[in-house]
C-alpha cells in the first residue's frame, strides 16, 4: 500500500513539474526576410547545407541581453542551438550575400506568433572584421546602430524599421535581435551584406 502511494505521489510531482515547464515554453518565432537573413535565405534554398534550420528559419532563440549575455562568441548567429550549428560556419565564400547600402535602409521581420516584445536593436561588424573567423563580439560594433523600443507591446506579425547603416564597404554582417519581454530569450538573424557606399 505505501509503494503504490509513494508511486502516485511521484507520478503527480513528475506531472505537475512537467507542466510548470511547458507553460514556460512560448511559440513566439520570427526571422528577416529583407534584407534577407541567413537563415531566410535557407529556407529559400539559396544557402546550401544549412541543416534543419532550412525548414524553420524562425526558430532561432536563445538568451536574451546580447552583448553583455545572450549566445557566447562563435554560436551568434545560431543562438547557441545546437541543432542549427551550421549557421555559425563562417568565412568570406560560406553564404550568400545580399546588396545594401550605407544609409537608411528598410528591415522587415515576419512573425509567424507575435509576442510581448521588449526591443529591436541591430548590430553591424567593425569595417576591418575578420571573415575567416567565427562570429565573437570583437567582430561587432557592440552599440547597436538601430533600435526600437516596444516596452511590452504585442506587435504585428509583420514589422518594418527604418534604419540607418553605417558607413561600411564590402562583406558585413548584420545582426538583428528582436528581445522578448516575458520570457529569458530573443529571436537572433543575421545578415550576410555586400555594402557599397551610397
Amino acid at each position: 500500500m505505501k509503494t503504490k502511494l509513494l508511486l502516485a505521489m511521484l507520478a503527480l510531482l513528475s506531472a505537475s513539474s512537467f507542466a510548470s515547464i511547458t507553460t514556460d515554453i512560448k511559440p513566439m518565432h520570427g526571422y528577416i526576410d529583407n534584407p534577407a537573413s541567413r537563415a531566410y535565405l535557407c529556407s529559400m534554398l539559396e544557402n546550401k547545407n544549412c541543416g534543419p534550420i532550412q525548414y524553420e528559419p524562425q526558430s532561432v532563440e536563445g538568451r536574451k541581453g546580447f552583448p553583455q549575455r545572450g549566445p557566447a562568441d562563435g554560436k551568434i548567429a545560431s543562438a547557441g542551438v545546437g541543432m542549427f550549428k551550421q549557421l555559425d560556419e563562417q568565412s568570406v565564400t560560406r553564404w550568400t550575400k545580399v546588396n545594401m547600402r550605407s544609409g537608411e535602409n528598410v528591415f522587415h521581420w515576419t512573425l509567424t506568433v507575435p509576442h510581448s516584445t521588449t526591443g529591436w536593436e541591430y548590430f553591424i561588424t567593425k569595417q576591418d572584421w575578420n571573415p575567416n573567423a567565427p562570429l565573437s563580439r570583437t567582430a561587432f560594433e557592440l552599440k547597436p546602430f538601430c533600435s526600437r523600443f516596444d516596452g511590452g507591446a504585442v506587435p504585428a506579425r509583420e514589422v518594418t524599421m527604418k534604419c540607418n547603416v553605417p558607413y561600411r564597404t564590402g562583406y558585413q554582417v548584420i545582426l538583428g535581435v528582436w528581445t522578448i519581454a516575458d520570457t529569458s530569450n530573443a529571436f537572433y538573424q543575421v545578415i550576410d551584406a555586400n555594402i557599397n557606399v551610397r
